[in-house]
């Protein structure tokens, strides 16, 4: 049996109204054998049955569809409803009623919601019936009208189904591959990095020392790569970005020394701060650096290298303000639109890192309820994340530091 097939007959089979469907039809017409089955080019199948007369078909069997009517309703998608095969002028000598002798019989076609034909609801019984008058052929094919309905709905379920645990199995692959970052991949990193510190202490050569120091920047590089990752796995497929909020009282001291790292990382261009907050702010004061940095990295990286790179910080009225300047070509606005998406770096000449780095920054501006904006023109580009301090975790009062 082709797994299509199978498949098919598992959907008629969980459709919980067929079985009642196939009863009422049996107690309406009087025949004896119903059943749904699904009808091809070129095989007849049982999906379910009501079997009252032992003719031995079960859900699954088949039959040679030559040798059955339900090839004629397929092929004309038309019913087929006999009262006495035996007095019908069309079928009294037709080889299906002899080989499996009936006397009534019907069989109305079934559709799939896009209008593919799926098969037959059809019966038989070897006596013969009066169920060829207008109310009961009517009858039968609203019931199958109601199963071809009950396909849609049961599709769509199993997609849903389907999709759930799609989802589920993410989730699963999720939590593996950030476990396989944060624990198998920095346990060796670490180790990497303790043995290039150790080397770094001991009386060195110039050669061998700038070996180590190569491997000290590289080391790092892969853990900032590492971050990056986690965090977008955490933002894009978990529950954004997780911040430790407390009430910071000196977080000036942590965007200074952000710019310091940066300024060493990068000696050849020029960035000037002007970093005044005023008071104290409830944040995730990490996170707030990582915005930070990962801002002023994108600056320097894709920033005009002959002019300095503007960094300010402040308190406005009821906001935080944090905003990174840098000189070069302007971005146009269709492309100003994606900056913020994961791995999307345009057509900049530089492609340093994973792409992350925005992406990352909004999350974490998202997650504290901020958002940055982004302008450019006459050859300058502006970020600036904009927190909002009117709420009560940004008022003044007694919040953990």
């Amino acid at each position: 049996m082709k797994p299509s097939i199978a498949a098919d007959i598992a959907t008629i089979q969980s459709i919980s109204a067929v079985p009642t469907i196939l009863q009422v039809v049996a107690e309406m017409t009087g025949l004896r054998f119903v059943c749904v089955a699904r009808v091809t080019e070129d095989s007849w199948t049982t999906c379910a049955v009501l079997d009252r007369i032992d003719f031995g078909l079960k859900p699954g069997d088949q039959l040679d569809l030559a040798t059955t009517l339900c090839h004629e309703v397929r092929a004309k998608n038309s019913a087929i409803i006999i009262d006495q095969v035996s007095k019908d002028p069309l079928y009294r000598d037709h080889h299906t009623p002899k080989m499996y002798g009936f006397e009534s019989y019907f069989s109305i076609p079934l559709h799939r919601p896009d209008g593919e034909y799926f098969g037959t609801l059809c019966g038989i019984d070897p006596a013969p019936a009066s169920i060829s008058d207008h109310r009961t052929v009517t009858t039968m094919t609203l019931f199958a009208e109601l199963i071809s309905r009950q396909l849609d709905a049961q599709q769509r379920l199993d997609e849903s189904e389907a999709a759930l645990l799609d989802a589920r199995e993410t989730a699963e692959l999720r939590e593996q591959f950030i476990a396989v970052l944060g624990h198998d991949l920095r346990t060796p990193l670490g180790s990497i990095l303790s043995g290039a510190d150790l080397l770094a202490r001991k009386p060195l050569d110039t050669g061998t020392l700038n070996i180590v120091e190569r491997i000290r920047r590289s080391s790092h590089r892969i853990s900032n790569l590492i971050n990056d990752v986690l965090d977008f796995a955490r933002g894009r497929m978990g529950n954004g970005i997780p911040l430790q909020m407390v009430r910071v009282d000196n977080l000036q001291s942590d965007l200074l020394h952000v710019i310091a790292e940066l300024q060493s990382a990068y000696p050849q261009q020029n960035i000037q701060a002007d970093i005044a907050i005023a008071h104290s702010m409830v944040c995730d004061r990490e996170r707030i650096a990582q915005l930070l940095s990962n801002l002023l990295t994108n600056a320097l990286v894709h920033g005009a290298e002959d002019q300095p790179v503007q960094v300010s910080a402040q308190i406005i009225g009821d906001q935080f303000e944090l905003a990174v300047v840098n000189h070069g070509p302007t971005i146009e606005p269709d492309q100003l639109e994606r900056l913020f998406q994961p791995y999307w770096r345009g057509a900049l000449h530089n492609q340093q890192g994973l792409g992350l780095g925005l992406y990352i920054a909004g999350e974490i501006a998202h997650s504290h309820g901020g958002n940055i904006l982004v302008a450019s023109a006459n050859n300058m580009t502006t970020f600036t994340f904009v927190l909002p301090l009117t709420s009560d975790t940004n008022l003044p009062g007694d919040v953990p530091r």
